[in-house]
């Protein structure tokens, strides 16, 4: 990981591998990947808005092709990112559903994973007030529970880096990954 000046003056960790926001929906992966990306000085790409931007809005593709469909859309946008023949490091924000992907898993071996995990407090009224969301439409509390719990022992499994995005701001908690991606590249330097 080389160094660069950050906006405070600081040396600021630029990382040599890409680094994917994982986690629930509405845990805050775009807003936090985005800012991350601007502090590391990197391109920040969110799938969800690759997709809307090439495919139309994420519930129609839903309502009109399905869930299938759109998770085939989804891998593919992750491995346009993460798949290049010449890697460029990038801070990626992928879809709650996106892990679930056994190519998408295999490809992010590639990257150094941060799981953002949250509670549903934490998340609540988010979800509630946000009718974007597909699988949450009935009852988005009862959904975005249970669907956090199937897949948070993916999310687990697959990360590099845990962080709880519960009682901190998008600026600590930036602080905080810049300060762990520095830790775990340091690890990944030293390893044998």
């Amino acid at each position: 990981m080389a160094a660069r000046t950050g906006h405070s003056g600081e040396p600021q960790p630029r990382p040599d591998r890409s680094i994917v926001m994982i986690g629930p929906m509405a845990v805050g992966k775009s807003v936090i990947g985005a800012e991350l990306a601007r502090k590391l000085g990197l391109e920040f790409v969110d799938t969800d808005q690759r997709i809307v931007a090439k495919h139309g809005a994420i519930p129609r593709i839903f309502a009109a092709r399905g869930e299938h469909y759109f998770r085939q859309l989804e891998a593919r946008t992750v491995a346009d990112v993460l798949d290049r023949p010449e890697p460029k490091a990038v801070v990626l924000s992928l879809g709650g559903g996106a892990v679930l992907d056994t190519g998408t898993q295999q490809l992010l071996a590639k990257a150094t994973v941060v799981f953002l995990r949250a509670t549903v407090e934490t998340v609540k009224e988010r979800i509630v007030r946000n009718t974007g969301r597909p699988l949450l439409a009935a009852d988005p509390v009862a959904a975005w529970s249970r669907l956090a719990a199937a897949r948070g022992p993916v999310y687990a499994r697959l990360a590099d880096i845990t962080i709880d995005v519960g009682k901190s701001s998008v600026p600590e908690l930036v602080d905080q990954l810049i300060a762990l991606l520095a830790a775990e590249s340091r690890k990944e330097n030293t390893a044998p």
